[in-house]
């Protein structure tokens, strides 16, 4: 298994008490890498940071991304062999309120990581992690390649294009594509789904919440559509994306999307009726034409073909094991609180073992 390249190395993670950094930890650990990770205090209330019981047995730093002395240090002091770079203010809504910490955040908080990077003295493949929404949005039904323009018309997605900019304003100045022992490369995903995401905003947390409380969840964007997959699919992408840069010094530089197939689109209605099929006692309401709020895209695909070509990576599970997965995950939680750790291994289990099923490099 391509995943053996992790057994005894020193992983860096920032942002590793979030939503897609907790399940990146958890499995990181299941690996046998020697986690460190750099983060602010769990995001949320509950946190499946907190409720896999995910701290012990790694490094746990508690390090604003936005303090760049401490990260270099954090860096130096670690000597990474990876770095998954995921800190970030990810919200949307939460952009138009606070648009200078989005941009603190998202775009001098990654510099931060690669000026880190740059003090490394040391062979180190570096992931960082930005966001489909990096990409200029004009809506159009086909996906957006990698090399299509970034932008965005809201801080939180200006910010992720400008990050990219920076990525590669970067590696382009200090990380030289022959000679540099840190290879860089970022990757690009959203729309993720799956246990253990509280935030706020977000249809799923907004479902269970409403739901295990026996109350209606309000629908603003029912018929918007989004590239929903499971938060393992691209984590599995990042992974085979860090070993790849290990091995393949060409794809130092490059960005990567992560995504389902074009034709999983769904829309957000269509995911909550799906969540109703392993939830009992639902009820929603559409107040779309009431709900008053900033801009939020309607239409949003990502092109993947660049990983499948180099990476032998894509998507494994369709939509419908995709909501099952995250559904029973908040259903162990709600019901049986003790077994989320041990739910959060079996679900990664089983997803690997879909992968080797279906054939993919990094599980077999």
């Amino acid at each position: 298994m391509i995943f053996d390249h992790f057994d005894g190395k020193n992983v860096l993670i920032t942002g590793h008490t979030g939503f897609k950094g907790a399940w990146l930890t958890g499995w990181l650990k299941k690996l046998g890498a020697n986690v460190v990770g750099i983060a602010l205090d769990p995001p949320s209330k509950p946190s499946h940071f907190v409720g896999a019981q995910l701290a012990h047995d790694m490094t746990d730093l508690r390090i604003d991304i936005r303090d760049r002395a401490d990260i270099e240090d954090a860096i130096l002091s670690a000597q990474p062999d990876f770095v998954f770079h995921l800190a970030a203010q990810a919200l949307v809504r939460r952009s138009y309120v606070d648009p200078i910490e989005t941009w603190q955040t998202n775009v001098l908080g990654t510099l931060h990581v690669l000026e880190g990077l740059r003090k490394l003295n040391k062979p180190c493949a570096a992931v960082i992690i930005t966001s489909d929404k990096c990409y200029d949005n004009v809506e159009w039904v086909w996906g957006y390649r990698e090399t299509d323009a970034m932008g965005g018309p809201d801080p939180y997605s200006a910010s992720k294009g400008a990050a990219e900019l920076a990525i590669r304003s970067h590696i382009k100045s200090y990380f030289p594509k022959i000679s540099s022992k840190v290879r860089i490369a970022s990757a690009r995903a959203g729309n993720v789904i799956g246990g253990g995401d509280w935030a706020a905003d977000r249809i799923v947390p907004d479902c269970v919440r409403a739901w295990s409380s026996d109350k209606e969840v309000e629908l603003r964007n029912p018929h918007s559509t989004r590239p929903w997959q499971h938060v393992l699919e691209p984590l599995s992408g990042y992974l085979s994306l860090a070993i790849a840069l290990t091995q393949q010094p060409e794809l130092h530089g490059e960005a990567f999307n992560f995504g389902p197939q074009a034709q999983h689109n769904h829309s957000v209605l269509a995911l909550v009726q799906q969540m109703a099929r392993h939830w009992d006692q639902v009820r929603w309401q559409d107040v779309s034409e009431v709900a008053q709020g900033p801009y939020e895209s309607g239409l949003l695909k990502l092109n993947c073909d660049k990983a499948l070509h180099y990476l032998h990576w894509r998507a494994v599970m369709n939509f419908e094991d995709t909501v099952r997965m995250t559904a029973e995950w908040y259903r162990v939680y709600y019901q049986q609180q003790s077994q989320v750790a041990a739910t959060t291994r079996l679900q990664i289990d089983a997803y690997t073992a879909y992968a080797k099923q279906q054939g993919l490099a990094w599980a077999t």
